[in-house]
Order: structure tokens, then C-alpha cells, then sequence
């Protein structure tokens, strides 16, 4: 079995204020880009979509361009820019640094399928 898709050419496409997301849907992967405008922050930006005080998503990113800078529930912050892999668990807030867009390719899965969609209830 092989499988391609161009993300050119998403399955789907999710705008929130200050940013979008870029979702392709394979066998096995759910593969998002993620674009966030200066001004972006996740408390802000997506939680009235999320419905919870942090994100609760997991993310397995590479980040294209741009920093963001993300602090953990439990207090531990970082920063990532262009070139950096990183691992995130659930529960943090995040935040774009600068006055440069960040682009972020995630590989978790959990963004590509759940993330800035409306709270059902």
C-alpha cells in the first residue's frame, strides 16, 4: 500500500483568530500544518473553540518558521523556533514570539483531528 497527499491540497482546513490549520487524513497518519500570526496565543485564540483552560492536545512538531514559546500547566516553559523537533504533552498554553508567523508540521495525530474544533455539548 502507498499513499500520497499534498499539502498544497488539504482534506480540511480549520481558521481560528490570528491562525489556521492545514489537515491531511492517510491510512496510519494524521498529518496538520499549523500557521499562526503574531498576536497568536492558544488561551486566547482556540480555547473559546476548545473549551478547556489549556490545550489538551499532544503534539509531535517541527517547527518551519517562526518561534513560539510554550509553558506547561505545571510551570515548565520553553521556546522553539525554525528547525526544532519537539515533543508536547497535554496541557500547556502557547504563544507566538515576534512579529514573524510560525508554521509547525504535526505529526501526533491529535491536532489534524481534533484541534480548534468547537466544544460538542
Amino acid at each position: 500500500m502507498i499513499e500520497v497527499k499534498a499539502v498544497e491540497k488539504p482534506d480540511e482546513r480549520r481558521d481560528f483568530p490570528r491562525g489556521h490549520l492545514e489537515a491531511v487524513h492517510l491510512s496510519g497518519l494524521d498529518f496538520a500544518v499549523g500557521t499562526f500570526e503574531p498576536g497568536w496565543r492558544w488561551s486566547e485564540s482556540v480555547a473559546p473553540l476548545a473549551g478547556t483552560e489549556s490545550c489538551q492536545i499532544h503534539h509531535n512538531g517541527y517547527v518551519v518558521e517562526g518561534r513560539m514559546h510554550i509553558r506547561m500547566d505545571d510551570g515548565a516553559e520553553s521556546e522553539v523556533g525554525p528547525g526544532d523537533v519537539f515533543v508536547c504533552s497535554p496541557g500547556h498554553d502557547a504563544w507566538v514570539v515576534g512579529d514573524e508567523p510560525v508554521i509547525v508540521y504535526d505529526f501526533a495525530g491529535g491536532m489534524a483531528q481534533e484541534y480548534a474544533k468547537a466544544a460538542e455539548g
